[in-house]
C-alpha cells in the first residue's frame, strides 16, 4: 500500500500541474491525456514487479519518455529492482531509466529547464540506487538472522533429542543388563527351589514391565514438541537402585558421606544417579560376579565426587559397543562442567567422575 501512495505522489503533483495548464492551453489536452493513461499503465504493471522485476522496471522506465507522471510507479519498480536483484540487472535498467528521462527533458528543446530536471532527476535516480539497496541489505540482515535463529532452534532440538536418547541409553543398558543377569541365573542354576524361581521370574517381569515404560516415556518425548517431560532419578533415587541390582544378585558395597544433601541441585543429582547406574551397568556387562564399590562424598560449594570400582578378576571379553557407555558418560560429564577418569589399577577398575555441585 505505502509503495502505491508513493507512486501516486507524483501522478497527483504533474495531475495539478495539466488541470492548471490545459484551460490556458487546450492545445495540450491530448498531451495531458497520454501523460494520464501512461501513468495508469504504470500502477497496473506494478503489480507484476515481483514477478518480472527487471522487466516491470524497464517498460515503466520507458513509459517516462513519454509521462511525466509515469515517474511514479516507475520510480517503485526501480527501486523494488533494486532491492532483489544483482548489479549487473540494475545497471541497465538505470541507463535506460536515466535516457528515457533525457528524452523526455528536451522533449521541448534544450534549455535551461530541461538542463535543471535532467539533473534533477539524476540526483533522484542516484538517491533511488541506494535506497534500494540499503533496502536489500537490510532485507538480508533480517533474512540471514532469521535463518541463524531457525538454525539455532534446530540445533537446540537436536541437542535435546541428543540428551534424551542419552538418558534412554542409560536408563534401557541398565534394565536389560538386570534381565540379562536375572535370566542367566534361571538359565543355570539348576538348585533354584519354586519360591527362588517364582521371585527371579518376578524380577524379570518387573524389570521387563519398567524398561517398556521407560521407553514408552522416552519415545513420546521425542514424538512430542512440548509438554511436561516426565520426573528424572535424582541422588535420593540412588537407594532403589542399589535394592534393585542387589536383587538381582549384583554385589554392591556404598560408601555415602555426602554433606547436605537437600542442598544438591537437582541437574547435579540426576547426572550423578546415571554415572552410577552406568557404572553399575558396565561392571556387571564386563565383569559379572565381581563386586563393586561406589563411593559418594562432597559437600555444597565444593563439588560432589564418585568414586566406582570393581574387580578385574572376572572381567568379560568385550562385546559389541564395548566402551561406547563409557563414551556416552564422558560426554554427559563433560557437558555438566564436570571431569572424569577411569583406568585399571592394581587388578580393579575405577572410575572417578567430579560434579560441580552448582549445575
Amino acid at each position: 500500500m505505502l509503495r502505491y501512495l508513493a507512486a501516486l505522489a507524483p501522478i497527483l503533483f504533474y495531475g495539478a500541474v495539466w488541470v492548471w495548464v490545459v484551460p490556458q492551453e487546450p492545445e495540450r489536452l491530448p498531451r495531458a491525456l497520454l501523460d494520464g493513461g501512461l501513468s495508469l499503465l504504470g500502477l497496473v504493471l506494478m503489480r507484476w514487479r515481483r514477478r518480472w522485476p527487471w522487466q516491470i522496471a524497464a517498460v515503466t522506465a520507458l513509459l517516462t519518455a513519454l509521462s511525466s507522471m509515469a515517474t511514479g510507479p516507475a520510480q517503485v519498480a526501480y527501486v523494488s529492482l533494486c532491492t532483489h536483484r544483482r548489479l549487473r540487472q540494475i545497471l541497465p535498467v538505470a541507463i535506460l531509466f536515466w535516457v528515457c528521462m533525457g528524452v523526455y527533458a528536451v522533449s521541448g528543446g534544450i534549455t535551461q529547464q530541461a538542463v535543471v530536471s535532467l539533473t534533477t532527476g539524476t540526483a533522484i535516480l542516484g538517491g533511488l540506487t541506494v535506497l534500494g539497496l540499503y533496502l536489500r541489505s537490510t532485507r538480508d540482515a533480517e533474512l540471514a538472522a532469521r535463518r541463524e535463529e531457525l538454525r539455532r532452534i534446530e540445533q537446540a532440538k537436536l541437542e535435546e533429542r541428543t540428551k534424551i536418547a542419552q538418558e534412554m541409553h542409560d536408563a534401557l543398558a541398565h534394565r536389560m543388563s538386570l534381565l540379562a543377569m536375572l535370566a542367566g541365573g534361571l538359565a543355570h542354576r539348576a538348585d533354584l527351589g519354586p519360591e527362588e524361581t517364582r521371585r527371579t521370574a518376578r524380577a524379570i517381569h518387573e524389570n521387563a514391565h519398567r524398561s517398556l515404560n521407560e521407553l514408552r516415556t522416552v519415545l513420546g518425548t521425542l514424538r512430542s514438541d512440548g509438554g511436561t517431560a516426565a520426573p528424572q532419578p535424582t541422588l535420593a533415587d540412588l537407594r532403589e537402585l542399589f535394592h534393585e541390582v542387589r536383587a538381582a544378585g549384583q554385589k554392591v558395597v556404598v560408601a555415602d558421606t555426602v554433606e547436605e544433601r537437600d542442598r544438591l541441585p537437582t541437574q547435579t543429582g540426576r547426572n550423578a544417579y546415571r554415572v552410577v547406574q552406568e557404572a553399575l551397568t558396565n561392571a556387571r556387562k564386563h565383569a559379572p560376579g565381581s563386586t563393586v564399590t561406589v563411593e559418594l562424598r562432597g559437600r555444597p560449594v565444593d563439588a560432589l565426587r564418585i568414586r566406582v570400582s570393581n574387580s578385574t578378576l572376572y572381567a568379560a571379553s568385550a562385546g559389541p559397543g564395548a566402551r561406547l557407555g563409557l563414551v556416552s558418560l564422558g560426554e554427559r560429564v563433560r557437558m555438566a562442567g564436570g571431569t572424569i577418569t577411569h583406568a585399571d589399577r592394581d587388578g580393579r577398575f575405577v572410575l572417578d567422575v567430579r560434579l560441580p555441585w552448582e549445575a
